[in-house]
């Protein structure tokens, strides 16, 4: 089975017919999978609206949702969402679709053949397409270079919103996670590399839908995301020896 989680934050305007369109695409080329949208102590009505997704006759039985009241951050959500996934695959996706759900497919595709344990989206891949502010890029390269210099992961782009991971894998990393914010997906995969899991790179399409530079990313995101990448080197690093 091959299990989606879809991390939701005031996500009312476009959740349900997102979380239907992404049914609609997988169908197509995977029988069994499952749809996990985790709203994210949503103040909105991203809740209702995700409810009407799973009574839609379209969505097929294929949406289990995750709901709390509070909100922990993305990386929050999406611990939430692997831990009640049953799949054998499990794949991250953005809820604003930025990235086609055509990317999980063509990854567990790429998974399922090559035997590797995780698939990420690179932006920096060279056959990656890109209608993308100029501010993130700038954003994108500098965190790199951070990262090479903290981890020196071999990984290109550990931040774009499209990945899948072996589940047991996955399963194994998230109690042992210690941030909630946007570093998660570095604190992942520096854990992944941690147990010499095979990281493949993939292309990625991104059409940026959000008016502002970097979405609803505010400066206080930004700074927590570094703050938090040192309070991870310093986790693995020095008690984790990693």
């Amino acid at each position: 089975m091959l299990s989606i989680i879809v991390p939701a934050y005031n996500e009312g305007k476009s959740i349900r017919q997102n979380l239907l369109q992404i049914c609609e695409v997988i169908s197509q080329t995977v029988d069994d999978f499952e749809v996990i949208p985790v709203n994210d102590g949503s103040p909105d009505n991203t809740l209702e609206e995700i409810n009407k997704a799973v009574e839609n006759p379209a969505s097929n039985g294929k949406i289990h949702p995750v709901t709390y009241d509070v909100n922990r951050g993305k990386g929050g959500a999406i611990k939430a969402g692997v831990m009640a996934a049953r799949g054998e695959y499990i794949g991250f996706l953005d809820a604003d679709l930025d990235i086609s759900p055509d990317h999980i497919a063509n990854y567990y595709a790429a998974m399922v053949s090559s035997g590797c344990d995780v698939v990420i989206g690179s932006k920096m891949h060279k056959e990656s397409k890109l209608d993308y502010p100029f501010a993130r890029k700038v954003f994108s390269w500098c965190y790199f270079i951070m990262l090479k210099v903290l981890f020196g992961l071999s990984v290109l782009d550990t931040q774009t919103g499209v990945k899948l991971y072996n589940g047991e894998l996955i399963k194994t990393i998230v109690p042992q996670l210690r941030v909630d914010g946007f570093a998660f997906d570095i604190e992942i995969l520096a854990l992944a590399a941690s147990k010499k899991a095979v990281i493949k790179q993939m292309p990625v399409s991104i059409i940026f839908s959000r008016n502002e530079s970097f979405g609803r990313i505010k400066f206080k995101d930004v700074w927590k995301m570094f703050t938090d990448t040192w309070k991870i080197w310093w986790d693995l690093k020095v008690r984790r020896n990693y």
